[in-house]
């Protein structure tokens, strides 16, 4: 059972600001720790708890406090032990064990000898030239990039991809078809080139078996009643679809520059993998459950510069399904994911629904979502979408989000749920979610966080982010413990429930102006004014501001009202922060914005500025706030 708040209009007249809070805090399923709510509190989050419009639905506890150490700090240490596996300068051209790229002849023994070659002569690179090669599955070895310059294009019929190999088919451990491209145990191996691998899927059978039918359903039955894995054969004559490429127990991998495309299910799915690169791919898949790139149960794993237009979920962290995923018992842990653009079907960043072992330290950063220069064939659902249920069981924590920018969302831009499914009776432990400087145009709510009575969701922090167009008026959290508001706009509306540390503003109005002039005619600015500067790569503002040596937090207020990126760098003390920091569309002129970065001072006097990298110039620049 869920609480609604009537507008403040509404409940004014019967109760105080502070009373209104209180009646939301302690709504239907609402914890609130202690019995009570906390004396800090303010006057100010009750009236916003209690405004019509944009606030907050449901039971949630809204608690106000003081922010921790960043835990993006880590992400530096994580990212050191992430590096790519490199080869020996040899070259194994599979037209030298026999292929033919004429998207007819079948290569499949070229490429099995061709990576059996490299293998012993100790690593290497084995060569797809230009041409279209016609192929059966393809397994790799130890040390060999298998680098493609033209295209492999896999053939449609299921008996190429046998005999049965060890997968884990949609959390469960099973012996199924092989992965069109597969490795179980090796360490070193990589994906690499500007070419293709085509899965070539819609042209065989693959779209009819759809989710696996009665198959699906024996093998989770299987891995309910704990039925000996060996046990567990599929192949020949059943309908789990095998993912276009699969890598097992694998230690130092790297995918990268490729075209992946038409896959049978998931496109890309790392397993119980350790150290893995997946940089500048472009993913298209039409199948259902044509996932991106899954990583599943793997630690230290960072994507990055990727572009995902998929019938299904982008990036879905996982790690098992149910009592076999909680047998298995291996997170998915320390994942890092940067500068990608999401078109999916559903979620940007998603985690689950198959997560029995575990999910915890999934940081993401400057994505996009539904780019216009990348509009996908289908609109994503939510820049984050948490699935997880009472069957599953694990945990979720510690997922950390900031500067995504997105348009036209088809729901919400947060989306963290408990009652995917609404059975079972093992709760997962879904904890620690931070959003920082998200802005977000075009959707139906900012967040929609649903926890169960039973087991509440805890530690929410939504901070400096702006979402417009919503139309919902309101937002949604059941079953919240620890819901943080920090400067936080919806269609306009401050639905802040706790005051951001103060820092010290510097107003644009009084900063150094290059191309580029004072204004004051659109509402909402600090001070006298904004600047607003001109049409011109080049155009920047610089503020002199006064710090201690150290770390420092760099809050930038701004507004732009058209749908174009207005991309610039900022530097400080005349040394790159950020190259292309994303200025995307706030949805009027009149819609102000706070994106947020961390910085470096020197002691004294030192210059933050803004340099338009296009040109349409700046975003207006109302001002900088630092904090220390």
């Amino acid at each position: 059972m869920s609480s609604q708040l009537p507008g403040g209009a509404l409940r004014a007249a019967a109760l105080s600001r502070r009373e209104v809070l209180r009646t939301a805090a302690l709504g239907a399923g609402a914890l609130v720790l202690g019995g009570t709510l906390p004396a800090a509190v303010s006057e100010r989050a009750a009236a916003r708890a209690s405004d019509a419009g944009a606030g907050v639905r449901g039971g949630a506890a809204v608690v106000e406090g003081t922010a921790a150490a960043s835990p993006w700090d880590e992400v530096p240490e994580i990212l050191a032990r992430i590096v790519p596996p490199t080869f020996p300068d040899r070259t194994f051209p599979i037209t030298d064990y026999g292929a033919v790229g004429d998207n007819s002849t079948d290569c499949t023994a070229a490429f099995r000898n061709a990576i059996a070659a490299c293998n012993a002569a100790g690593g290497g690179r084995v060569l797809v030239p230009a041409g279209t090669f016609r192929t059966g599955k393809i397994h790799l070895l130890s040390n060999v990039n298998l680098h493609v310059q033209g295209t492999i294009r896999f053939r449609t019929d299921p008996a190429s991809y046998l005999p049965p190999v060890f997968t884990r088919w949609e959390g469960i451990e099973c012996h199924n078809y092989s992965p069109f491209i597969y490795a179980n145990g090796k360490t070193n191996i990589a994906l690499t080139g500007t070419g293709t691998v085509d899965g070539n899927a819609p042209a065989g059978d693959w779209s009819s078996w759809g989710g696996g039918g009665a198959d699906r359903d024996r093998l989770r039955d299987w891995g309910a009643d704990d039925h000996p894995v060996d046990q567990r054969v599929f192949g020949s004559g059943t309908k789990l679809r095998p993912n276009m490429i699969g890598l097992y127990n694998c230690t130092n991998v790297l995918v990268e520059n490729l075209n992946l495309r038409n896959p049978a299910m998931w496109t890309l799915h790392p397993v119980y993998c350790t150290n893995v690169t997946v940089r500048n791919v472009t993913f298209y898949s039409t199948n259902s459950q044509g996932d991106g790139c899954n990583p599943d149960s793997c630690t230290d794993v960072f994507i990055h510069g990727c572009r995902f237009n998929t019938n299904d979920d982008c990036i879905p962290v996982k790690s098992g399904r149910d009592r076999d995923g909680r047998r298995v018992n291996r997170p998915s842990q320390n994942i890092v994911v940067r500068d990608c653009k999401f078109s999916g079907r559903w979620g940007g960043i998603t985690v689950g629904s198959e997560m029995s072992g575990g999910v915890r330290k999934v940081f993401a950063e400057d994505c996009q979502c539904n780019a216009a220069d990348f509009p996908g064939r289908y609109p994503v659902k939510y820049a984050l979408y948490v699935k997880t249920s009472f069957n599953r069981g694990g945990f979720v924590e510690d997922i950390h989000l900031r500067r995504f920018t997105g348009r036209n969302l088809e729901r919400d831009a947060l989306y963290i749920t408990m009652n995917y499914e609404t059975s079972g009776s093992i709760p997962p432990t879904v904890r620690n979610f931070t959003v920082d400087a998200m802005t977000v145009t075009g959707g139906r709510a900012a967040f929609n966080i649903d926890g169960r009575t039973a087991k509440h969701i805890q530690n929410v922090t939504i901070s400096n982010s702006t979402f417009t167009n919503m139309t919902n008026s309101g937002n949604v959290a059941n079953n919240v413990d620890n819901l943080q508001l920090i400067n936080v706009f919806h269609n306009g509306r401050d639905i802040s429930t706790t005051t951001p540390p103060t820092g010290t503003r510097y107003e644009a109005e009084n900063a150094t102006i290059s191309q580029g002039v004072v204004e004051s005619n659109h509402a909402g600015h600090s001070g006298t004014g904004f600047v607003n500067g001109d049409n011109v790569a080049g155009s920047y503002t610089e503020w002199t501001v006064t710090g201690n040596a150290g770390p420092a937090t760099l809050r930038v207020r701004y507004a732009n009202g058209t749908t174009v990126n207005r991309a610039a760098a900022i530097a400080v003390n005349g040394a790159a922060v950020v190259a292309n920091q994303s200025f995307n569309g706030t949805g009027a002129w009149t819609t102000w914005a706070t994106t947020t970065l961390p910085i470096t001072l020197n002691a004294g006097a030192n210059t933050v500025r803004i340099t338009a990298n296009t040109a349409n110039g700046n975003p207006n620049l109302d001002y900088i706030e630092v904090q220390q």
